[in-house]
């Protein structure tokens, strides 16, 4: 024979004795090795053939038990990468020597090694490892640039038993993600967080990252990083142990050897926590991108030990996984028992909606400041419309300010389906103030309502700048004292009520008493309102009765 092999097999067994015979023929080296509990002599033996092997004089193997171990891809990593496409299927997206590939097959070995990948879920954001679904067999999402612990939040409290992990590069962590990334730490998120430090922006090209070293020359710092014009190089590990939340920090390398064997120990240690259900991980990993940074194996791992370890020491910031306990958070009860209870649903006693073809659709705008009742308004009005049978709609639309800025809200009361909640013409025009009459009296329609507070003072629409829309229109223009009327009842918060009255007279839209019951209903939770709104409601629709002749 020819060959020149080399085979190892251990071998177990419950022989009587202990033998190694070696035949050394044709180049073949096989050795065998077999165990007994005996204490018998060792005896050697050589024969003229091409196979050696180990036995006694009886050739008693019948109990032999072979242990064969295979040097394989992890069971948590594909085996091929059928959704990369038809080509190159064995091999991944990554540049020749780039640390990802390393970091993934031993995220793949511990998850196998913790037996975790039907729990698992990767998250994998906008970066070199955004096709992590290629690679890893287990549950995944990709998520936008930086969102992947707002995502990872979600994930896991949705699905408690889920073990989540964060996969993110520099760029995406440290700087649009940054503020994600803190919240979720100082919250205690149940997430394994692995963070690729490689000190340039990879996928687009080499630009500088948040991590980019002082002096370090990229696409956009040729002349080396300037910290008097963008800053120092984040130090994430060091910022996020000044929070309370987190269980378990390290920073480790993929410089060499031993430091991957280090940054294996770590992967496991966060994913072992994560299985533990017992909160935050973190695991900062200094991997080389030679393709952006032009260095080849030799290069690469000097850079890392050189100079990416002396700004970003290695080490462990913070264990502690045998102090903390499991998180336990209470579970979300959205059945619709619990939602009607919160929302004070009666189905046993429903509000049956009428389908009626000959009642067209009323469009309403109700609109003012911020504070003047706008919104509450026209939640009266719906809820009103609502109690009636009708089909009904409410929209808000409201700028950030609590008190004074713009509100008004739109609403849709139909005898049939609603299609769209947006009220672009309207048939009724509340305006609360003038603003908010000039603006929205061009989208009434014609033979249209326009109720305004008498405290606009006068108001004359052949003025308005945008006139010519609506010079041939029919409109009603209607002053009304609602805050003289409100006042005569001691209750001046309640002139968007009176309004409400005068339009509760005027038209024939929805009954007296589904007005009423619209009252209770909004002001349930303060119950001495609800009588004050009712008579405000009354004196309005008797101050319109008094001028209907005036205005109709």
């Amino acid at each position: 024979m020819d060959s020149n092999n080399n085979i190892n097999t251990n071998t177990t067994g419950n022989t009587n004795s202990k033998t190694n015979s070696n035949a050394n023929k044709a180049n073949n080296n096989i050795n065998s090795n077999t165990n007994s509990n005996t204490n018998n002599n060792t005896t050697n033996t050589n024969d003229d053939t091409n196979t050696n092997s180990n036995s006694n004089s009886n050739n008693k193997f019948d109990n032999t038990v072979y242990e064969t171990k295979v040097i394989k891809k992890p069971n948590s990593l594909y085996d091929e990468f059928s959704r990369k496409g038809e080509s190159f299927t064995k091999v991944t997206h990554y540049c020749a020597g780039c640390g990802h590939g390393i970091l993934h097959k031993l995220i793949g070995e511990a998850m196998d090694e913790l037996e975790i990948q039907d729990r698992a879920v990767m998250i994998s954001p906008v970066g070199c490892a955004v096709f992590g679904y290629y690679y890893f067999n287990c549950g995944n999402v990709q998520t936008a640039h930086g969102r992947a612990p707002a995502v990872g939040t979600g994930i896991s409290r949705a699905e408690d038993n889920a073990i989540v992990m964060s996969y993110q590069g520099d760029g995406d962590l440290a700087s649009i993600g940054l503020n994600e990334t803190i919240q979720a730490a100082n919250r205690g998120e149940k997430l394994a967080v692995f963070f690729v430090n490689n000190t340039v922006y990879g996928m687009t090209g080499g630009q500088m990252a948040p991590t980019t070293l002082i002096g370090e020359i990229t696409v956009t710092s040729q002349s080396g990083r300037d910290p008097n014009f963008t800053g120092f190089p984040m130090h994430m590990c060091e910022l996020l142990d000044n929070l309370k939340a987190p269980v378990f920090i390290e920073r480790v390398s993929l410089a060499d050897v031993k430091s991957i064997r280090k940054t294996k120990i770590a992967v496991k240690k966060a994913l072992r926590i994560q299985k533990e259900g017992k909160g935050y991980c973190f695991i900062e990993v200094l991997s080389p991108c030679p393709t952006n940074l032009r260095q080849d194996a030799e290069g690469a791992e000097k850079f890392i030990k050189e100079q990416m370890e002396k700004e970003f020491p290695v080490k462990r910031f913070r264990d502690l996984s045998k102090e903390r306990e499991k998180v336990e958070r209470g579970s979300s009860d959205f059945s619709i028992e619990s939602l009607d209870n919160i929302f004070n649903i009666d189905r046993e006693n429903p509000i049956e909606t009428k389908i009626d073809p000959e009642f067209k659709p009323v469009n309403i705008k109700i609109a003012g400041f911020g504070g003047q009742g706008v919104l509450s308004a026209g939640l009266t009005l719906a809820q009103a419309a609502c109690n009636d049978g009708k089909n009904v709609s409410w929209y808000p639309s409201y700028g950030p300010e609590q008190r004074g800025g713009t509100s008004n809200c739109s609403v849709v009361i139909s005898g049939d389906v609603i299609g769209s909640p947006v009220v672009d013409k309207c048939d009724v025009l509340i305006a609360l103030n003038r603003l908010a009459l000039e603006k929205f009296t061009p989208y009434i329609k014609d033979k249209g309502i326009i109720l305004y507070d008498s405290r606009v003072g006068d108001f004359e629409i052949d003025k308005l700048d945008n006139f010519e829309v609506i010079k041939d229109k029919e409109i009603k223009l209607i002053p009304v004292p609602a805050l003289d009327i409100a006042n005569s009842l001691g209750n001046p918060k309640a002139f968007n009520t009176a309004i409400i009255g005068t339009l509760m007279e005027i038209g024939a839209i929805i009954s007296e008493d589904a007005y009423k019951e619209g009252i209770k209903e909004i002001f349930s939770s303060k119950p001495k309102l609800i009588q004050l709104n009712i008579d405000v409601l009354e004196a309005g629709a008797k101050w319109m009765r008094e001028h209907l002749d005036d205005y109709l």
